[in-house]
């Protein structure tokens, strides 16, 4: 068990006390994370706890606690099962966010929301959504160069970058088309023959996700173990310390406040959070 040099329950009540608007919405987003989990454990679809959610079950056995999201990941072949099964199953309660259900989404992660309900993601693009409820993201990584994921990702997202600002939807969404038929369907292609070239069996998020940096290694992945995170196990990688020594740097070291704040999407917890007096001021 490492040693860290902070108090969590200090930052805890600092960041995301009981009762508070942050800490509603980290317990709204575990039961959709449950409800993934239960849906993929039924379907034998492999998935794990990545990115920030992964760091705060490494550094806090549960949410970092001024972070407002929820992200897993999955092999690509799993991924393209899971985008097919919750394409064809209608859920009550819960709708499947992507490219193939709603035209305005262009990216190619994924989002598990809730059907009720409408959260602000802060972003100009979601205003055009079909869905806007609370969310958990789930990206798909696959084996490629770092040269292939970056070179996709600046390509694709700067072309579709564009199509936020067109308000008029009968201009943006042939323009989303387009945009994805020339990309998805021509340089992505051959960007993924071109990530054939990878010494380092490196797997990186789907082309065009972005996030290069974010490298995954089948030695330090598989096979999944578990990690603490609110009291419950979920999968986790192998080697999770190297994942996020990968990814972070020296991940077991707090950012300083200013970092915090940028790292908070939601401009209501923002104002929640900092409106109080830091007692570290004094």
């Amino acid at each position: 068990m490492p040693i860290f040099d902070f108090n969590n329950e200090a930052l805890r009540e600092r960041y995301n006390p009981e009762g508070s608007a942050l800490r509603r919405n980290q317990l709204e987003l575990l039961e959709l994370l449950d409800e993934v989990a239960k849906i993929c454990e039924e379907n034998n679809i492999q998935w794990w706890l990545s990115s920030g959610t992964l760091l705060g079950a490494a550094r806090h056995e549960g949410f970092i606690p001024w972070d407002d999201d929820i992200d897993i990941v999955m092999l690509r072949k799993d991924f393209k099962r899971f985008d097919r099964l919750m394409r064809k199953n209608e859920l009550k309660d819960y709708v499947y966010h992507s490219m193939s259900t709603d035209i305005d989404y262009v990216y190619l992660f994924s989002k598990f929301r809730r059907r009720q309900g409408e959260v602000d993601e802060g972003h100009r693009r979601s205003h055009y959504y079909k869905y806007k409820g609370q969310f958990i993201d789930i990206f798909a990584i696959e084996r490629t160069s770092y040269f292939a994921a970056r070179a996709s990702s600046i390509i694709y997202n700067n072309l579709q970058h564009l199509t936020s600002y067109i308000r008029c939807k009968w201009l943006r969404r042939p323009l989303i088309f387009i945009i994805n038929l020339l990309c998805l369907g021509i340089i992505v292609p051959i960007l993924r023959l071109v990530g054939l070239i990878n010494p380092r069996k490196e797997y990186h998020y789907v082309l065009g996700s972005g996030w290069g940096r974010h490298r995954f290694f089948a030695r330090y992945t598989f096979p999944l173990a578990k990690a603490k995170f609110e009291g419950k196990e979920y999968p986790a990688p192998k080697d999770t310390d190297a994942y996020l020594r990968t990814v972070y740097g020296d991940w077991r070291k707090l950012p300083i406040d200013e970092q915090i704040r940028d790292a908070i999407h939601c401009p209501q917890y923002i104002e929640e959070i900092y409106s109080k007096k830091n007692p570290n001021e004094d």
